[in-house]
């Protein structure tokens, strides 16, 4: 049986909830949403925080458990199952689509960051202030949502995301940091291949190199990647190529050209077929957007 989408569109029918577009969405009180009983592939971040109650759920056929106080991070392309909130749950959920999470961010290190905090730390307990923290930037974000009527509205929540994933950003680099070792040798190989990616990926996009420097086969280095993330390394890679040339296009006066030589293609003709079939559309559409 083929896993179904989870999606903001769907979302976007639950009672009280405010967004932008398929971009992003805001709820609160997630025990009055209609959260789907049988699996779903997450097409977008899920970050929430639990007020009062607890649920339990499965993220790739694991089993988690969130309670009053602590906050889950669902990273896109994960599949979930088995939701089962407490008749008292209370809590904020976030949805971000990957494509206003890229716009977001200002570097590739920030997405780093998020995604080896979301797979090693897919459950963390918050202190007071940082629930606060938490509550505070969900209102206001979801009063910014709500100024359908400002042209800059779409900027201004961005930044605030933003905002909010700097403000977040020590609890999270903890979180790494105390984490790692502890998680068993898949994900000890999968963090150094993900920080790998991060340095290397605007000059090498060969599997084997990869797999060079953490001294193991490429077949070890995919079959570990998969096993942690779901998708391959070369995914991955694909993914910080297309994530660079997003911020390059967007944040830089580079010419395509210039982009192309940075980024190291053969070509900018090569440069703007890779990047369509990864956004749908051309480099020079995509900076004219």
């Amino acid at each position: 049986m083929e896993t179904k989408l989870s999606s903001i569109e769907r979302a976007k029918k639950w009672p009280g909830a405010e967004f932008i577009d398929n971009d992003i969405l805001l709820v609160e009180s997630p025990s009055n949403a209609p959260f789907p009983r049988n699996d779903r592939q997450m097409s977008f971040i899920l970050v929430g925080l639990c007020k009062r109650g607890h649920a339990s759920y499965t993220v790739d056929t694991i089993e988690r458990h969130v309670h009053a106080g602590e906050a889950l991070i669902i990273g896109e392309g994960h599949i979930v199952d088995h939701f089962a909130p407490s008749a008292d749950l209370d809590g904020l959920c976030i949805m971000i689509s990957k494509e206003f999470f890229s716009e977001t961010i200002s570097n590739v290190s920030d997405f780093s960051s998020l995604l080896l905090f979301s797979l090693t730390n897919p459950v963390v307990a918050l202190s007071p202030h940082e629930q606060q923290l938490f509550e505070h930037y969900f209102e206001l974000i979801r009063d910014k949502i709500g100024h359908s009527e400002n042209r800059y509205r779409r900027h201004v929540v961005r930044a605030l995301i933003l905002a909010m994933l700097y403000d977040m950003g020590n609890l999270i680099y903890q979180g790494i940091v105390t984490d790692d070792g502890n998680k068993g040798r898949a994900y000890h190989i999968f963090t150094k291949f993900i920080l790998l990616v991060e340095r290397f990926h605007c000059r090498e996009r060969r599997v084997s190199w990869y797999a060079d420097h953490l001294n193991i086969t490429a077949k070890y280095l995919s079959e570990t990647v998969k096993s942690i993330s779901q998708i391959t390394p070369s995914d991955w890679i694909d993914r910080y190529v297309i994530l660079k040339m997003r911020l390059l296009l967007k944040q830089s006066d580079k010419s395509i050209k210039e982009i192309a030589e940075e980024l190291r293609f053969p070509n900018q003709s090569f440069m703007g077929k890779f990047f369509k079939e990864h956004t749908g559309m051309s480099p020079s559409a995509f900076r004219k957007q």
